[in-house]
């Protein structure tokens, strides 16, 4: 079981008005505040943020996808949102992702650090060489009701 994850960042403050802004709507506060780090989460720091200011901008073939797990759609809405009224860029609208598995619903952001989009990527939630972050619902018992209240809207 993975306890958390750690991140590197570029402008430690710029980062944490961003993640506090984007995980703060799925319930994670700033916990712990260091000179070189900053850790949020629920109950203990989970995500981490930590300052790497020389940190050379993700190659085309890495980066770094981190996916986090909330109990409802809507909490994944509030997250995406969020991202977006923060300045982060869209990499997938929330919604269903049935290539991933019945009741897979999920959102796709980039981070402040995220390199520019591939070219030919648009509509591709899993690009490389840029960071994600994901959030998602696993909802299979409520599948198709959601499937019907989004194909209504």
């Amino acid at each position: 079981m993975i306890d958390h994850v750690s991140i590197a960042v570029r402008d430690l403050d710029r980062a944490a008005r961003f993640y506090q802004a984007v995980l703060g709507a799925i319930g994670y506060e700033k916990l712990v505040v260091r000179p070189r780090t900053i850790g949020f989460g629920k109950a203990y720091p989970e995500f981490w943020l930590n300052l790497r200011a020389t940190m050379a901008p993700v190659e085309a073939d890495g980066g770094t996808h981190v996916a986090l797990r909330v109990r409802t759609i809507e909490l994944v809405d509030a997250f995406h949102a969020a991202a977006l009224a923060a300045g982060s860029t869209s990499d997938g609208a929330p919604g269903l992702r049935p290539q991933h598995g019945e009741g897979y619903y999920a959102a796709f952001i980039r981070d402040p650090d995220g390199n520019p989009r591939p070219a030919g990527g648009a509509g591709d939630p899993l690009p490389q060489g840029e960071r994600t972050l994901v959030v998602l619902a696993r909802i299979s018992s409520q599948y198709q009701l959601i499937k019907q209240r989004r194909a209504a809207t």
